[in-house]
């Protein structure tokens, strides 16, 4: 296939899920209005690192893409597992005192465990699956390790910008779940997950 293929067909997918997705937050509370930007985020992430594989810029677009999976743990984790203080540090307006209280925030390990325990077991499942196969090297990719001084010196394998869509494109499908379960509206799950098996080619592999 050829790599304009797999992005046009990934375009057609975005385009689908989204105009399933523009729904109002089943409430105002500041636990699903938190959540909610943090879905939105991972959304932007996604759309970003579509645009910077599009260009050659796979470095780059592999530091955006573990921010589209953290935003979207974070998402999850702030409507299932985040107490009351933690809402009330993240959605302080900024300030210096502000900043200082979020930095004792659970970072994604912390939230992973808490996810393990409140999340539904397909969410917790789908970020489990991700993180097992592509932190570590998301990890080299932000701090300039391995992976990207090699890559970068000998580079990209046309398959690995190939499976970088696929799972940014395997995350966006979890985060549109995300948000039509923040609009109440979870039956709409399953027209998302018909929406994805109509672009198989721009997906991951099913386990």
């Amino acid at each position: 296939m050829q790599s304009s293929d797999l992005f046009d067909q990934s375009d057609a997918l975005a385009d689908a899920l989204l105009a399933v997705v523009q729904l109002p937050l089943l409430n105002d509370s500041p636990k699903l209005l938190s959540s909610e930007a943090a879905c939105s985020l991972s959304l932007e992430h996604w759309h970003a690192a579509r645009a910077l594989l599009r260009v050659g810029l796979l470095t780059s677009a592999l530091v955006v893409h573990r921010a589209q999976f953290e935003s979207l743990a974070r998402s999850i984790w702030l409507v299932y597992a985040a107490s009351d203080d933690d809402i009330s540090k993240i959605t302080a307006a900024l300030s210096p005192e502000s900043e200082q209280a979020a930095k004792n925030m659970p970072l994604n390990a912390a939230m992973m465990q808490d996810i393990a325990k409140m999340a539904p077991p397909q969410a917790y499942e789908a970020l489990s699956r991700f993180k097992e196969t592509s932190w570590k090297a998301l990890n080299s990719y932000v701090h300039a390790g391995i992976h990207p001084i090699r890559r970068h010196q000998d580079g990209y394998p046309f398959e690995l910008l190939q499976d970088v869509l696929r799972n940014a494109n395997g995350l966006a499908v979890v985060a549109c779940m995300q948000a039509v379960v923040l609009s109440g509206r979870q039956p709409l799950q399953r027209k998302l997950i018909e929406l994805a098996s109509k672009q198989p080619d721009c997906m991951p592999p099913a386990l």
